[in-house]
């Protein structure tokens, strides 16, 4: 049996392909399928959502890597992101469950979420993609 040049070439031109695809999918992040201390978001989040509201909202809003928030493991290099060592974690659950107030009490949004699109206001609205948000401009409305 003899095997086509063309075939030849057509199979290699394939396999590259989805070698190329591969390569260029998504890292797969290692997050447990099943999140543990998750206070304002919902429990049952998939881990592709909890990964964009991470990245969107937090990494961007505030300018922060996710170890601003999250507490290195003690055993590894790694990240615990169930830790509540720092305080930031709670400091940055208190400003997502205000985000959600605002929007529920002063937007009318009825089921206001973190990583809605439709929110009116977000992590971005004060920090604009700070980590401290720049009380110049509030203090220049008041006086």
């Amino acid at each position: 049996m003899k095997i086509s040049h063309k075939y030849v070439v057509m199979l290699l031109l394939i396999v590259t392909v989805i070698i190329g695809v591969a390569a260029i999918a998504p890292p797969e992040h290692k997050h447990p399928k099943q999140f543990v201390n998750l206070q304002v978001l919902p429990k049952n989040i998939s881990d592709t959502l909890l990964y964009q509201i991470m990245k969107k909202d937090f990494n961007k809003g505030l300018g922060v890597k996710c170890s601003f928030c999250h507490a290195e493991n003690k055993d590894s290099s790694e990240l615990d992101f169930a830790s509540d060592a720092k305080p930031e974690k709670n400091i940055a659950r208190g400003m997502m469950r205000m985000e959600i107030g605002i929007n529920s009490n002063y937007f009318k949004l009825e089921h206001p979420m973190i990583g809605d699109q439709a929110l009116a206001v977000t992590c971005v609205t004060c920090h604009n993609g700070k980590a401290f948000p720049n009380n110049d401009s509030i203090m220049a409305e008041k006086k």
